[in-house]
């Protein structure tokens, strides 16, 4: 036994080198790199990795690697990215320009509200300042607004050399209200989402649920109580569009804005009592689901989609269904982007040309194996371009039936209501339901078990301190203010809040009132 150790020991030290130089060997081999910034799962990030390469290689004889960085969701990126920027023109800026650091250059060179002559603003938008990475694939609209206000987003002309996709006609800009590219050319939309719900088959059947549910208000069903998945909105832009989904709906449905928002405050308490956990990652939530260990949750269409296609059995049947509430979402872009200074930009607007290109186009929806389609993973994403979704590609799309540019004329996104709420929705969700979600859910129980005693049900639904006004006025400028203490101590005061008041609201609940 001893000698076959030490032969085996042998054999590893040689060839464990002989490994290692061969993985060096097929990265020396390829010819270029592309770093992309991305929340893209494994499956989109190989298909397009293969694609594009061979896409390359057949045009110019060049094998292209992509360096695919995920450092996590939409926000995690954009926080990445804030602070790469920040650090690179600080080295810009002093050791470039020999200019003195300070506060107001902190503040404004990336701040689309400063004044387009102050030096530090029009040094940034003029410079070629790098943060290593080429291109930011991935997220939803607002990151890509935000990231291109602050300048970390530069025109790399696709818009303006495609007149024939990027006019009302064909690829609109706006889709019932929702961007789907920037007029400046910053970014465009790669493939479309919407949101709505995933359910598991079999945990209906277990929860004695007869019909599927269909509407955002069926998450707050008594019978789903520990049962919803939920994520952190303060922890995915996706996730957070979704919240903002429902206020949608329901200020559309009230007539009346400040209405809607109430009524959707209490909606989000009531969804959150069933809550079985809220997760930092909106991915998590279609697995958990399909594995039973919930039986309904919030997602994002693809990723709801993907697990349901990942767990079909051979006669086509699944126990993952994705549903999407009927006017209850937007139909949206996700964005590709050049970042100011891509290492190699030439290379990037190359891959920016085939995502928009017919074959790029096609890996969203089309079935493995079908021309054209994926190699490997049925992405079941949503092509932006309109023409995929003719008859004549039905047969080889996954979804023939979803047509997001008929679906978008059921919900009008109005830009006005909520778009200037969004960190104030994700801040409220988390102070509301998500800090305080023991005292919750425990409340939620108690007014379920004594059948919903109004003075405790009053208690439980008052919302008044996260009402609309509040969320436009004190909540909203809370969080446009540059002191994180002031933000945390009002994150703290609502939370605080909300805890007595649920605690409250079960004990007049358990007194019958």
């Amino acid at each position: 036994m001893k000698n076959l150790a030490l032969i085996f020991a042998f054999v590893a030290v040689l060839l464990v080198p002989l490994l290692l130089r061969k993985k060096a060997d097929l990265i020396a081999r390829t010819d270029c790199t592309l770093v992309i910034i991305t929340p893209h799962d494994e499956a989109t990030r190989h298909e397009f990795s293969r694609a594009f390469n061979d896409y390359f290689f057949a045009k110019t004889g060049q094998h292209v690697r992509i360096d695919w960085r995920m450092p996590g969701g939409a926000s995690e990126i954009s926080r990445y990215l804030a602070s790469e920027y920040l650090g690179a023109f600080q080295n810009y800026w002093t050791n470039t320009l020999h200019k003195p650091w300070s506060a107001a250059v902190e503040s404004n060179f990336d701040n689309p509200k400063a004044s387009p002559d102050d030096p530090a603003r029009r040094a940034f938008l003029q410079s070629n300042v790098r943060c290593g990475v080429d291109l930011f694939f991935g997220g939803g609209s607002f990151d890509a607004t935000q990231l291109a206000a602050a300048g970390r987003l530069v025109d790399c002309n696709v818009v303006a050399a495609h007149p024939e996709l990027f006019n009302n006609s064909v690829i609109p800009q706006n889709l019932g209200g929702e961007p789907l590219w920037d007029a400046q050319g910053r970014w465009v939309g790669a493939c479309l989402a919407s949101f709505g719900f995933c359910c598991n088959v079999d945990s209906l059947a277990r929860l004695h649920v007869v019909a599927q549910p269909q509407n955002w208000a069926d998450l707050a069903d008594p019978h789903f109580f520990g049962e919803v998945a939920l994520a952190d909105p303060t922890q995915s832009g996706s996730v957070g569009k979704a919240f903002e989904m429902i206020i949608q709906q329901q200020m559309n449905m009230a007539g009346d804005p400040a209405e809607g928002w109430l009524r959707t405050m209490r909606l989000f308490q009531r969804i959150a009592g069933n809550a079985r956990y809220f997760t930092d990652s909106g991915a998590k939530i279609p697995f958990d689901v399909e594995a039973g260990d919930a039986a309904i949750g919030m997602c994002i269409d693809f990723y709801g989609r993907f697990q349901s296609e990942f767990v079909r059995k051979p006669d086509g049947s699944s126990r993952l269904q994705y549903i999407s509430p009927p006017g209850g979402s937007s139909v949206g872009a996700n964005p590709i982007a050049m970042l100011r200074g891509a290492p190699d930009a030439e290379i990037a607007r190359e891959f920016i040309e085939f995502v928009i290109s017919p074959a790029g186009q096609k890996l969203w929806n089309f079935k493995v194996g079908a021309p054209g389609g994926p190699e490997k993973y049925a992405l079941r994403r949503l092509p932006i371009l309109p023409a995929l979704y003719a008859s004549e590609f039905a047969q080889f799309r996954s979804d023939p039936e979803v047509q997001p540019y008929q679906q978008a004329k059921a919900f009008v996104y109005h830009g006005e209501w909520t778009g200037s709420l969004f960190r104030a929705i994700a801040f409220i969700v988390r102070a509301m339901c998500i800090n305080p979600h023991d005292e919750l859910r425990d409340a939620w129980q108690t007014l379920m078990d004594a059948h919903f005693p109004p003075e405790a049900t009053a208690a439980f639904e008052d919302v008044s301190c996260v009402n609309y006004a509040e969320a436009n006025g004190r909540i909203r400028e809370t969080l446009r203010g540059s002191s994180r203490i002031e933000q945390v101590r009002l994150a703290k005061e609502l939370s605080d809040r909300f805890r007595a008041q649920y605690r409250h609201a079960a004990e007049l609940a358990r007194a019958g009132r």
